[in-house]
């Protein structure tokens, strides 16, 4: 039998969606996907439905690198409800228990968020998407299962009040991959001794990419096809905040053979982006690693295009 045909066309690059609120990645991802009539595409890591900002959509070989900016750090901007426990840790979840609101002066507050910044362990939220033997956490949350997580360490590079009401606070949070605002705002609520959940929360930064290079999806299905294509990053982009090399044409021949290569002035360790000599500006090749013995070895190289 004949293997049936990618609908959509070939395209490659990244763009920087502003997703909207009450809407899943995934469903900002397939309307995206259906405007650019893409064949390939993928999210880079998933926003609650209640959160918007910055998701970053890889198409065609950029879907090569969408694991390096789930990885990367992110930026969030959120508001903490304080006195109001929920299911969920969010505004989505139900409410599982009230509390009245303590005096919190700032001096209280920053020294509550003192013990949050740095490296801190977080147990997950059974609402979290990690998955359990193939199974989703909510998805087993929703069925009344509650199991044991492990937890894990997170850090907190930045957590910083932006405003603060009698039983509203707005935190700028920049963090590592793995964290959950839900289950730091929790948690902090619990210090605070009232409880809290997030009621609103919106990804500023994810990678190198901030939210003033981002595009709403009304924004988007305003423009031609010509208009949408120009936005698409390229596949390079995703880790532009790596060292880079460059390679000479013959160097560069034998790393897309699979073959590891040595080159002049490489960094000593680590991940770098590989790029080969132009008359204009060097090619994108894709991703290595530095070896042991300082050459680099191909680790994931993007198809000619």
């Amino acid at each position: 039998m004949a293997r049936r045909g990618r609908k959509g066309r070939p395209i490659n690059g990244i763009l920087l969606l502003d997703k909207p609120a009450g809407m899943t990645s995934n469903g900002a991802l397939q309307e995206t996907k259906r405007l650019f009539n893409a064949a390939k595409a993928g999210h880079t890591g998933s926003l609650d439905p209640l959160a918007t900002g910055v998701l970053p959509l890889c198409f065609g070989e950029a879907t090569k690198f969408s694991q390096y900016l789930l990885d990367a750090n992110k930026r969030y901007r959120t508001t903490a409800k304080l006195g109001v426990v929920t299911e969920t840790g969010d505004a989505d979840g139900e409410i599982v228990k009230t509390r009245d609101v303590p005096e919190i002066n700032r001096q209280i507050l920053e020294s509550v968020l003192e013990q949050f910044r740095g490296e801190i362990s977080q147990i997950p939220s059974m609402y979290s998407a990690i998955k359990v033997d193939g199974q989703p956490l909510y998805k087993l949350a929703r069925q009344g299962i509650e199991i044991e997580r492990k937890s894990r360490i997170v850090t907190i590079f930045n957590l910083e009040v932006i405003s603060q009401a009698e039983d509203e606070i707005e935190l700028d949070v920049s963090c590592s991959k793995g964290t959950y605002v839900r289950t730091l705002v929790e948690d902090i609520g619990e210090k605070l001794d009232c409880g809290a959940h997030v009621s609103a929360l919106r990804r500023t930064r994810a990678g190198p990419y901030g939210i003033d290079q981002a595009i709403t999806l009304d924004e988007l299905a305003d423009l031609s096809d010509e208009e949408r294509l120009s936005l698409l990053r390229p596949e390079s982009s995703a880790v532009c905040d790596w060292p880079s090399v460059e390679l000479t044409e013959l160097t560069a021949s034998y790393l897309k053979q699979g073959q590891p290569v040595q080159i002049a002035g490489a960094p000593t360790e680590g991940w770098v982006s590989i790029f080969s000599e132009s008359k204009d500006s060097g090619i994108f090749l894709g991703v290595g690693e530095i070896l042991e013995d300082g050459r680099i070895a191909p680790r994931r190289l993007v198809a000619m295009h």
